[in-house]
């Protein structure tokens, strides 16, 4: 059975969005291994239709290197109630039952299931018990500007984790992995 992993990158403000503008400067060598070795794990990917737009976008137009080709073969599966006909290679789209057909999508797959983010999806597995792994990426900077929809808070209801690991990177990332808090 397949786990889901969920990796975000987030600055010290709780700031998701925008990377452009505070992540890259921090994604140097330690980093590129880490996310290497976390795609290298994973069989499939899953996100929402606004991060499968973003990578749809962007990520079919590179090849030639491990990374993006193993990005570009592997199946996808998208929560979406409005894409109904996806480009790219291997997508998948869920639009049904989200929490059974990604209980069927664990059960089915051997190696991790990536999402990158913390949106509607993410949220959405925390709350049926369907998300095995939260890994944050925690930049040591204060991004200073957002809008309330670009942070990891909401209001949502009460979820306890319990910290499985931490990754200290030479950029001064900390990698905090987290996963559900076992119940008796």
């Amino acid at each position: 059975m397949g786990k889901i992993v969920e990796s975000t990158n987030v600055s010290l403000d709780g700031l998701m969005d925008n990377m452009r503008d505070w992540h890259f400067d921090y994604f140097k060598e330690g980093a590129m291994d880490f996310a290497g070795a976390q795609l290298k794990a994973a069989d499939a990917l899953l996100m929402g239709r606004k991060t499968y737009e973003n990578f749809a976008s962007a990520w079919p137009q590179r090849t030639g290197d491990w990374f993006s080709d193993k990005f570009n073969t592997m199946r996808k599966y998208v929560v979406s109630s409005t894409l109904t006909d996806p480009e790219w290679t291997n997508t998948v789209v869920l639009g049904a039952d989200i929490p059974a057909e990604v209980a069927r999508i664990k059960a089915e797959t051997q190696g991790d299931i990536l999402m990158y983010g913390h949106g509607p999806v993410a949220r959405l597995l925390l709350e049926h018990g369907l998300l095995d792994e939260i890994r944050l990426w925690i930049h040591p900077i204060f991004a200073g500007r957002a809008e309330p929809d670009h942070l990891i808070y909401r209001d949502t209801g009460k979820t306890p984790l319990r910290l499985l690991d931490t990754t200290v990177l030479e950029t001064g990332i900390i990698i905090a992995t987290y996963g559900p808090v076992p119940t008796d």
